[in-house]
C-alpha cells in the first residue's frame, strides 16, 4: 500500500504546478502534517491548532497523541445533532456538536 502515498504526493505536486489549480497554501502546509481542517474555531481535545486551512476560514487541527479516529474514515457520517442515529460510532466530525452515525 506504499502506491497511495506516492500518488497523493504526485497529486498535490500537480496542483501546485498548475496555475489557478492548487489547493491554498495554509492548506497544503496542514496536510503536510497529517492535519485535519476543522469548521471550528479551536480544536477538540486529541488536537493542537496547527494555522489555518481553506484562506484562512477553517483551522487546522494536528494529532497531538496519534490515537485518534475521524468518523469518515472509520465508515461513518457526519450528522447534525438534531438527526437520529439507528448506530452511532466513535468518530470525529468537523463540526462541533455533529455526532458520528454509521446507520442513519
Amino acid at each position: 500500500m506504499k502506491l497511495f502515498p506516492c500518488l497523493m504526493a504526485l497529486l498535490l505536486f500537480l496542483l501546485q504546478a498548475a496555475p489557478g489549480l492548487g489547493l491554498p497554501r495554509d492548506t497544503l502546509r496542514c496536510l503536510e502534517y497529517h492535519g485535519y481542517c476543522f469548521h471550528l474555531k479551536s480544536c477538540p481535545e486529541p488536537f493542537a491548532a496547527f494555522g489555518t486551512c481553506y484562506r484562512r476560514r477553517r483551522t487546522c487541527c494536528v494529532d497531538t497523541t496519534s490515537n485518534f479516529h475521524i468518523c469518515q474514515d472509520e465508515g461513518g457520517h457526519c450528522v447534525p445533532p438534531e438527526t437520529r442515529c439507528l448506530q452511532e460510532q466513535e468518530g470525529l466530525c468537523p463540526r462541533r456538536g455533529w455526532k458520528c452515525c454509521t446507520e442513519v
